[in-house]
C-alpha cells in the first residue's frame, strides 16, 4: 500500500488526511507514477475549500502537479517506458506517493532539470508560458502590471517578461518581497501595504498606463486593476487568492476606456497534446539555457500538507514550494 492526502470534506487545512490508498495496474493509455516531488500551488487550496469543486466528487487526492519515475505502463502506451523521468500539471491525484495517471498528459523532462524543480515549474511555469506568449502576445514594447509578483507564477513571469524586453511592474505584501520581485525581472515593484498601487502606476508609466494587468488576486485588487489600463487595455483575471469578484460590472469595461477583459485556466491552453508539447517545450528551454531561473524556497514533506497550506494561505511562502514524499 501507498499513501496519499485525501479529502473526504471540504474546508480548512485540517480537513487534509494522510491515508493508505490503493494504486492498481495501469490500464489501457495509462502509466503507474511514482512521485520523486509534488508542486504545491494556490489552486489546491480552492479545491481542497471548495471553492472549486473537484471533478470527481468527494472524497479525492488534491495537487494538480507533480514529478517522478514511470513505474508501468499500460497497453498502448509507446511513448513512455518504465524508468522514464517525466512530469505534469494536471488532472487532480497529485498529493500521492504513487498514482495511475493517463500516458498523453505527461511529458519527458530534460537531462540538466532535476524533478524537485520540475514539480515546481510545471503548473506555475505554463501558466506564466500562455499568459505572456498567448492570452497577450508581450513585446518589447510592453508595459504590464503583475499582481503578486514574489509568488511562484510571478517570479517565473518576470524574468520571462525580461527577457522578451518587455516593462515589468509588480505588486508585492512587503519589503522583502519586493526585494526578490526586483531580482527576478521587474523594473518597478509596488508594496500594496504601504502604497495605493493605481496611484504608483499612473507616477510610473507618466500617466500613459498598462497594455496589461495580470490579476491573480481577485477581490482585494478590484476594480483598482482596471484603472491600470490603457484604453483597450486587457485585464487577466487568472486567480483569486483574496477571494472571488462578486457582481462583476460588464459595463465598468465601457466606462474605463472599451477593455477587455478574460478570465483563462491553463488546462484550456494544453487540452491538445500538441498544445502541451510546445507550451512544455518552451518551458524547459528558457529554464534550461538559464534565462529563468525556477526559485523552490520551501519545501514541505507530503503528510504535512496541511502546514503547507496554511503557510500558502498565510502569505508565509515566496516563489515556488514542493512537497516530498
Amino acid at each position: 500500500m501507498v499513501h496519499a492526502i485525501t479529502v473526504h470534506e471540504t474546508g480548512g487545512p485540517d480537513v487534509l488526511r494522510w491515508e493508505e490508498v490503493s494504486v492498481g495496474a495501469p490500464g489501457p493509455g495509462e502509466v503507474r507514477l511514482r512521485h520523486t516531488a509534488v508542486g504545491l500551488n494556490y489552486i489546491d487550496t480552492y479545491f481542497r475549500s471548495g471553492l472549486y469543486p473537484a471533478p470527481a466528487g468527494l472524497p479525492f487526492i488534491p495537487g494538480n502537479e507533480g514529478a517522478g519515475v514511470v513505474e508501468a505502463v499500460g497497453e498502448g502506451v509507446t511513448h513512455l517506458s518504465a524508468g522514464d523521468r517525466v512530469a505534469y500539471a494536471g488532472p487532480l491525484g497529485a498529493y500521492s506517493e504513487e498514482r495511475l495517471i493517463a500516458a498523453d498528459r505527461l511529458v519527458r523532462i530534460p537531462e540538466g532539470i532535476d524533478d524537485r524543480t520540475a514539480a515546481a515549474m510545471m503548473l506555475k511555469g505554463m501558466t506564466a508560458r500562455y499568459l505572456l506568449r498567448q492570452t497577450y502576445k508581450v513585446t518589447s514594447e510592453t508595459v504590464l502590471l503583475f499582481h503578486a509578483a514574489a509568488g511562484g507564477v510571478g517570479l517565473i513571469a518576470g524574468q520571462w517578461a525580461a527577457t522578451l524586453g518587455a516593462t515589468a511592474i509588480g505588486t508585492v505584501g512587503s519589503d522583502e518581497k519586493a526585494e526578490l520581485a526586483r531580482a527576478n525581472g521587474y523594473a518597478h515593484v509596488i508594496n500594496y501595504r504601504t502604497e495605493n498601487f493605481v496611484e504608483r502606476v499612473k507616477e510610473i508609466t507618466g500617466g500613459k498606463l498598462c497594455d496589461v494587468v495580470y490579476d491573480s488576486v481577485g477581490k482585494d485588487t478590484y476594480p483598482g486593476s482596471l484603472d491600470c489600463l490603457k484604453p483597450r487595455g486587457l485585464w487577466v483575471s487568472f486567480g483569486q487568492s483574496s477571494g472571488p469578484i462578486e457582481d462583476f460590472n460588464l459595463a465598468m469595461l465601457s466606462a474605463k476606456g472599451s477593455l477587455f477583459a478574460t478570465r483563462p485556466t491553463l488546462f484550456s491552453y494544453i487540452a491538445e497534446r500538441a498544445d502541451l508539447e510546445e507550451t512544455a517545450n518552451d518551458l524547459f528551454d528558457v529554464v534550461g539555457s538559464g534565462a529563468v531561473t525556477i526559485a523552490v524556497n520551501q519545501d514541505y514533506p507530503l503528510k504535512d500538507a496541511k502546514r503547507a497550506h496554511e503557510d500558502l494561505q498565510g502569505r508565509k511562502t515566496t516563489g515556488a514550494s514542493v512537497l516530498l514524499p
